[in-house]
């Protein structure tokens, strides 16, 4: 009897190495392909593509899994990275992950794979898969503090019917007790910390190669100059760090405290960026959004319109009302206000462990 064939993503990391164990030990016949999806600028000072694919080879060897390397790079340029540029340009602060996911690793690495003669695809996702009355739904994984859910929002039935998640049933520290029972290369390697394009390099210096900008005014609710932002592009609401803001008495708040100044809005058409004190204060809050771009799981809006929702991730989930609106979107109101809802990130709605699906915010709101 043939084999159920899995073409697993491996990344070089340890979630996907120990992924890879796994699916072995579930019987299927694993492949995995490596995805080199950027080729500007990467070197090894700020992009580990070379080490990753050092990794994922040693690993596969170990597990005893074949491997190939597949180059998306021209693919994530088109359908990632210029939606990337686009939105920052447009002052947004998009979620590349969420896009990636959607347009790379469960698209065009599907697509892939089907060509490889794959039953299925494999990531080493925290995220869950289970059939219901012939619907796929996407669920949360075990481990709340990995849960990768909210990333996955954009998923369709096709893509889910046709996906395993073999971490989804267990926690990080058992994945890193059985890297390190296996002896793979890499039990021990770091988590990696963002996208690969961007890496750890300071991230306004990798923007401005990339975007025109136009420095501006930086001013309070009330209007009173405090500093000059130098592009709408590299702020996002909420921002703490980096702002440029000093701490000298004549940038006191109104009650004489030193409270840290935040980024709350931004005025695209004047281009003046606005900042408060106070984590609480009334412009950093909003009670209500409206997100476009809607994409549901099942195929079609939940029935019900008491949920919950995230505004980004690692939030806890938010109980909140949706409502339907025109051309695909929807608007929340939530029963709690929400702090620094920012456009371009995604609105991800929930029912317990189940991902409904969500949205690209696109504007927010302190009332109803």
């Amino acid at each position: 009897m043939r084999k159920e064939r899995v073409v697993l993503g491996m990344s070089g990391g340890v979630d996907s190495s120990v992924a890879a164990w796994l699916l072995k030990q579930q019987g299927y016949e694993v492949i995995g392909l490596f995805m080199k999806n950027w080729e500007d600028d990467d070197d090894d000072e700020y992009c580990s593509t070379r080490q990753d694919w050092i990794d994922a080879a040693s690993v596969a060897d170990v597990v005893g899994v074949d491997i190939e390397a597949v180059n998306f790079a021209g693919e994530y340029k088109d359908r990632v990275f210029a939606e990337f540029l686009r939105e920052y340009e447009a002052g947004r602060t998009p979620n590349p992950d969420v896009l990636c996911n959607a347009e790379i690793k469960f698209k065009a690495f599907l697509d892939h794979a089907m060509q490889l003669g794959a039953d299925r695809i494999a990531t080493g996702h925290y995220a869950r898969v289970r059939e219901r009355d012939g619907r796929h739904q996407l669920l949360k994984a075990i481990d709340p503090t990995k849960d990768q859910s909210y990333f996955l929002h954009r998923l369709n039935q096709a893509q889910l019917s046709r996906t395993l998640f073999p971490l989804g049933e267990l926690h990080k520290t058992e994945i890193r007790r059985i890297a390190a029972e296996l002896g793979l290369p890499n039990a021990r390697k770091k988590d990696s910390t963002g996208i690969c394009f961007i890496g750890e390099r300071p991230f306004r210096e990798f923007l401005n190669r990339y975007l025109s900008f136009r420095p501006g005014p930086m001013q309070t609710p009330d209007g009173d100059l405090v500093g000059e932002h130098v592009g709408l592009s590299f702020y996002t609401l909420g921002q703490r760090k980096g702002i440029g803001i000093g701490g000298s008495r004549k940038h006191r708040g109104d009650d004489g405290s030193h409270e840290p100044w935040y980024v709350a809005r931004k005025d695209i058409e004047n281009n003046t960026l606005y900042v408060v004190q106070g984590h609480d204060h009334p412009w950093l809050l909003s009670a209500r959004l409206e997100a476009g771009q809607a994409s549901w799981v099942a195929g079609t809006p939940p029935d019900q319109a008491r949920v919950h929702a995230k505004t980004r991730y690692r939030q806890a989930d938010m109980a909140c009302t949706r409502q339907a609106a025109a051309d695909g979107r929807f608007k929340l109101m939530f029963e709690q206000q929400q702090w620094a809802v920012t456009p371009g990130q995604s609105a991800v709605l929930y029912d317990g462990d189940v991902c409904l699906g969500g949205g690209i915010i696109e504007s927010a709101a302190a009332a109803f």
